[in-house]
């Protein structure tokens, strides 16, 4: 049924533009000129609040219409929310049996006859059947506690969450130059004060503080040496090379870095396996359904 809406709702939309300012008198429109055919009404399942041309409407259907609009409302104005009896009453006056007129009227104009009106109702038919198989595929897809926690224990250091390491820099353009420095820090020179007096970066102005970076935002010796297991906080580098010259860095403080427990992943896990599960499991299908088919590609023919 959502499938149905949301394609009347495409179909539709152009002409609710237009039609959006101007509300359709509902219970004051004149008999029509021509004679219309009699609409005959579907078999309906769920409970009947309105008919239009002996056509239903159910509650259903306006309920999880509303629950789909309800669900575009951003969560700082829970008051735009359809929640009340008189505002689904009005939503279904001013929406559905709207709807429900104009499509009657297209009907009775024959759209539904037009060529590529049937193209596009039929390649919506043929998505909507392989998003259901699709949907029963995934259905069947089960999950083992075993699966997870392997995954876990195979996967954890991966998972991992990001460390990011607050850093201070000396930047010199020559190794002589970074010597000097690196011996006036062995011999107990304040770091932030050298980085102001020597360093060439632009980080000099502030002690050479990086503030907290994570891996990958500089070059790969510089991660090496930041991201060591060896270098502790409070601690400085030997002499790095760089891009721009020669490097000695300080590690101020560690944030991050904490192993989440399986018991905490176990949702995030469950919910990745089953996509890679359901995702094998519709390769297989249309593998297998490959092998038995007939399938004729002329290649000569695209262009």
């Amino acid at each position: 049924m959502r499938y149905k809406i949301n394609f009347i709702l495409l179909l539709l939309l152009g002409i609710f533009v237009l039609t959006s300012c101007d509300k359709i008198e509902l219970f004051k429109t004149k008999p029509a000129v021509k004679k219309q055919e009699p609409i005959v009404a579907p078999i309906v399942k769920g409970t009947i609040i309105a008919k239009v041309n002996n056509q239903p409407i159910t509650l259903e259907e306006l309920n999880e219409e509303i629950d789909a609009v309800n669900a575009l409302v951003p969560a700082d104005s829970p008051q735009d929310k359809i929640t009340t009896p008189q505002q689904k009453t009005d939503y279904l006056k001013d929406k559905l049996v709207r709807r429900m007129l104009l499509f009657q009227e297209a009907l009775n104009r024959g759209f539904d006859r037009k060529e590529d009106i049937q193209l596009a109702l039929e390649k919506t038919k043929q998505d909507l059947l392989v998003m259901e198989l699709l949907r029963q595929e995934a259905e069947k897809t089960e999950v083992t506690s075993k699966e997870i926690e392997e995954f876990y224990n195979r996967y954890k250091e991966e998972m991992r969450e990001p460390q990011e390491r607050q850093v201070r820099e000396i930047v010199v353009p020559t190794e002589q130059e970074a010597r000097e420095i690196l011996i006036q820090l062995l011999q107990g020179g304040d770091f932030a004060s050298l980085a102001r007096e020597r360093s060439k970066a632009t980080s000099a102005k502030e002690g050479g503080d990086l503030g907290y970076i994570a891996r990958g935002r500089r070059f790969t010796g510089f991660d090496e040496a930041v991201f060591s297991d060896t270098l502790e906080p409070g601690k400085f580098s030997t002499i790095i090379k760089g891009p721009d010259g020669y490097y000695i860095v300080k590690l101020e403080a560690k944030r991050g870095g904490k192993l989440r427990s399986v018991v905490e992943m176990w949702d995030e896990i469950k919910r990745g396996i089953t996509f890679l599960k359901q995702q094998q499991k519709i390769d297989d299908l249309i593998g297998k359904l490959s092998s038995q088919g007939k399938i004729e590609i002329y290649q000569g023919a695209v262009k």
